[in-house]
């Protein structure tokens, strides 16, 4: 069994944070236990993420770095640590999407990662059996931060009318999951647009994709086949990309009567409407 002096602080950034942590605890004085008691968890949770037996989370290294004074040290590292759980095949493109500028996606299957609730995206990565659900929950959830700079990126989501029927993780998460979506009508930077079924045959009926530019990088077209995902900057597919995008956002409900068709949507499916409130697109 691993003990913490066998860890290698080089070997993950997850590796890093255990040992970071055990050094900063014991500089302090401060048993496991100890710890534990002003951070509000067990001493046992503490030496499980020293071992890296458990991935922390943002609110667990944020009150840490309250704890020991540490300046937001750990605050910042839980990103990297959060992006190393992802598929080793994803993680490339979560570093772009966090430099990103400017976002399109068409979405046929499921709500775009960004903008899943914690319970829908729960039940999402349950369908691929992996071996820490939490730490891949958690770091779906980290991706989402972007959205909560002070600058974020220009967003645009299409999703497939089949979408908002589908329901994953039954019907109250549903109900969460299209109330989140509809938090978005008149947001600044984050367009929501839905591809009805009367559109009939579209552009993209093979796949979903998602579209990315840059300030400083050549645009990005990203997709996904049964087990990974792939990334082109490719001229031609770029342009094909935006000539099909195009004539989705052509073919998709406007913004404000998308809202309505999710809200419709909700309260049919699954048995509750909220307020909406007037919004004026930005």
């Amino acid at each position: 069994m691993a003990n913490v002096q066998s860890l290698d602080p080089s070997a993950s950034p997850l590796d890093y944070y255990g040992w970071e942590l055990r050094r900063l605890r014991e500089a302090n004085g401060l048993k496991q236990g100890q710890l534990g008691e002003i951070i509000f968890c067990t001493g046992s949770l503490i030496g499980q993420i020293e071992t890296t037996k458990k991935v922390p989370t943002r609110d667990f290294s944020e009150r840490l770095d309250a704890a020991l004074g540490t300046d937001g040290v750990f605050s910042r590292l839980v990103g990297l640590v959060l992006r190393s759980q992802l598929p080793t095949w994803f993680q490339q493109y979560a570093v772009m999407e966090a430099k990103a500028t400017y976002i399109s996606t068409y979405q046929a299957q499921l709500v775009y990662g960004l903008l899943q609730t914690e319970e829908y995206a729960r039940a999402v990565l349950t369908t691929g059996m992996p071996d820490d659900l939490d730490g891949l929950l958690a770091a779906r959830m980290e991706r989402q931060r972007i959205l909560e700079r002070e600058q974020p990126p220009l967003a645009w989501a299409i999703l497939d009318e089949a979408v908002l029927h589908r329901p994953i993780g039954g019907h109250e998460v549903m109900r969460n999951q299209l109330a989140r979506l509809l938090e978005f009508t008149g947001h600044r930077w984050m367009r929501i647009q839905v591809l009805p079924f009367t559109a009939g045959e579209h552009s993209s009926l093979a796949a979903s994709f998602t579209a990315m530019r840059f300030d400083n990088d050549p645009d990005i077209v990203y997709t996904e086949d049964l087990i990974s995902g792939h990334m082109t900057a490719n001229p031609e597919t770029i342009r094909e990309a935006a000539r099909r995008y195009a004539h989705l956002q052509a073919a998709a409900l406007s913004i404000e009567d998308s809202a309505a068709l999710i809200a419709r949507v909700m309260e049919e499916r699954y048995g509750n409407r909220p307020e909406l409130e007037e919004h004026g697109v930005a």
